[in-house]
């Protein structure tokens, strides 16, 4: 028996970060019924790239039903009425304000149904001047400052994927998780309210602690502010091989081992990590020259053998065929797909992945 079996997730979603969290409840047993408007989650026209589907919306519905209910209606209404009545979790990111004007405030439900968890996501919470304001991942990483600490010199970046969303769909399930466990001891439900921009401005607080001190963080690419060396050389082959070195021994092993120079760390310029971050461009300049002496092949073994942490800078291709991946198969409308397996590894259960729903479709549930 899965964790969650026996629940019943009412979420009235779309795009990616409610649906990333009620996907992992769906996961653990749940029964998430996803609520649609008639022409389906937005999302399911993403892209192309599963199959002639949606990628996003194949990774993030799975073990789903979907129920097209169209809230502008009466009938519609009265239909997610009823659905709420047997829920034991609603979750909801529509554009704030839309549930109250559908007669869905949280008030009103938290009075009629006290043991229910309700979990609602917004851009920017529910108030101060930016409440109500569309709010989509991009725009929360400019707005936050995630973009300026991202990239390169020449200018601010994008995260390569939606981490506000899935940081965001993430909080929520830890939080629903909290709530139902405490529902459990009391009896009693709970009103989370969870906004993209609070979740991303917790997760920065380091760079923004920094910046307070009078040291804002800067752009340097895939290097560390605080840590050197720490960033990507290039072989004599050409390969792109990011090594982290976090203390004075590993320095030294990398100086003997892999660089040829064990006298190097008896260099004050290079001494200590404060010295090699005041000297970084030097400190990055001796690794690099002796790195491009070396294949990959040589510098992988030679960095194993001193047990420096190291990384191959790969592409998407290379994830594809990457050893350590794990995958699962999903069934959907057009056929298998497979994509990574969920990070969580639970000890002597196997787990089934259900179902991607067509719009309107009920999942057969075993």
């Amino acid at each position: 028996m899965l964790p969650l079996e026996g629940l019943t997730v009412i979420a009235v979603e779309q795009a990616v970060a409610a649906p990333f969290c009620s996907s992992r409840l769906a996961d653990a047993g749940a029964h998430v019924i996803k609520i649609e408007r008639p022409e389906g989650d937005f999302a399911r026209g993403y892209d192309a790239a599963a199959k002639g589907q949606s990628s996003y919306f194949v990774w993030l519905n799975r073990g789903k039903d979907s129920a097209v209910v169209d809230l502008a209606t009466k009938e519609g209404r009265a239909e997610l009425e009823r659905l709420i009545a047997g829920a034991d979790v609603l979750l909801q990111n529509l554009k704030p304000g839309s549930m109250d004007k559908l007669g869905f405030s949280r008030e009103r439900l938290r009075k009629d149904y006290p043991k229910l968890v309700m979990c609602t996501i917004t851009g920017y919470g529910d108030t101060g001047p930016y409440a109500d304001r569309k709010a989509y991942d991009l725009l929360i990483q400019a707005d936050s400052g995630l973009a300026s600490i991202t990239g390169g010199p020449e200018g601010a970046s994008r995260v390569g994927m939606s981490i506000v969303d899935v940081a965001t769909g993430a909080t929520a399930h830890a939080s629903i998780l909290e709530a139902l466990i405490g529902r459990g001891r009391t009896g009693e439900g709970a009103d989370i309210r969870i906004s993209m921009f609070d979740v991303m401005a917790d997760w920065l607080t380091v760079p923004l602690l920094n910046a307070e001190d009078g040291k804002s963080p800067k752009r340097i690419g895939l290097a560390h502010p605080s840590i050197a060396p720490y960033g990507v050389f290039r072989s004599k082959d050409g390969k792109e091989i990011l090594i982290s070195v976090q203390s004075e021994r590993e320095w030294k092993a990398l100086c003997a081992k892999v660089l040829g120079q064990p006298t190097l760390p008896d260099d004050p310029r290079f001494a200590n990590m404060v010295e090699r971050v005041r000297n970084r461009v030097v400190t990055d300049q001796i690794v690099s020259d002796s790195f491009g002496r070396l294949t990959r092949e040589d510098l992988l073994a030679k960095l194993t053998e001193a047990d420096i942490a190291f990384a191959e800078v790969n592409s998407m291709d290379d994830l594809a065929r990457h050893p350590h991946l794990r995958r699962i198969e999903v069934d959907t409308p057009n056929g298998k797909v497979s994509y990574p397996a969920p990070g969580a590894i639970v000890v002597g259960e196997e787990r089934h992945y259900g179902k991607v729903p067509a719009i309107g479709e009920r999942i057969q549930r075993s």
